[in-house]
């Protein structure tokens, strides 16, 4: 039997929460079923929670995420939370952004045969793609890391008075709490939690939101990203 028999149908409030995209939503779940589990993207035994567990519970942050901004998906992995965003939301230009190699060959192949003409993947390290790419409106995260490193890589990616959105469980509270002063050095002037999905999926999907001031990244990551466009101009001056 292979991996893609135990993929389950997919739930009513799929149809609902994907619309237009319902049949892409099928595709994408079926190729994490069988080219993800190949490729070692999921284990096999999230193949039969895959539309609860992933692709609903990250689909309902398109609840928080403002109309026509950019985004960036960082540590995209098999593309959660971004395609499932991306499948509910047109209006948005995202980037996935990815270091591992097996990782961004499976995104792009997904982003091509999907059709997601306003999605681009990224190869590469937060930290290495900062003053190289434009800054965002939004950063997204899931199961990417610990509230506090995440956002020494997510934040500085940020435009000014831009949000960070991560995914995350029941330690929340807790990752919130003993990121505090890790969030205010990086420039974050306000933190919440947000419950979404409701009628969607049980238990409701947890977010950390994270929004900062006028200088994201604070002031030792504001002087990385000068250094960093400085570096850029003179390459395109040659």
């Amino acid at each position: 039997m292979t991996e893609a028999a135990e993929l389950p149908p997919a739930p009513e409030q799929a149809r609902a929460v994907f619309g237009e995209r319902f049949a892409d939503a099928v595709r994408y779940a079926e190729l994490l079923a069988e080219a993800g589990v190949q490729r070692g993207l999921i284990g096999p035994r999230e193949v039969p929670r895959l539309w609860e567990r992933h692709l609903l519970n990250c689909a309902v942050l398109s609840e928080v995420v403002p109309e026509g901004v950019t985004v960036c998906d960082v540590g995209s992995g098999a593309g959660l939370p971004g395609i499932p965003l991306a499948l509910v939301r047109d209006d948005l230009k995202i980037t996935l952004l990815e270091p591992l190699l097996r990782r961004t060959n499976f995104l792009t192949e997904v982003v091509e045969l999907l059709g997601l003409d306003h999605v681009t993947v990224v190869r590469g390290r937060a930290e290495e793609v900062m003053g190289k790419m434009p800054a965002v409106h939004v950063v997204t995260a899931r199961a990417v890391a610990p509230l506090d490193r995440l956002a020494t890589w997510g934040i500085p990616l940020l435009r000014p008075y831009g949000e960070m959105l991560a995914l995350k469980g029941d330690t929340a509270v807790e990752e919130l709490k003993s990121a505090a002063t890790a969030l205010s050095k990086l420039g974050a002037v306000e933190t919440s939690i947000l419950h979404v999905g409701e009628g969607v999926v049980d238990p409701l999907s947890t977010v950390v939101r994270v929004e900062v001031g006028e200088s994201p990244g604070g002031v030792r990551f504001a002087a990385k990203r000068a250094k960093a466009a400085r570096t850029g101009r003179a390459r395109r001056r040659r």
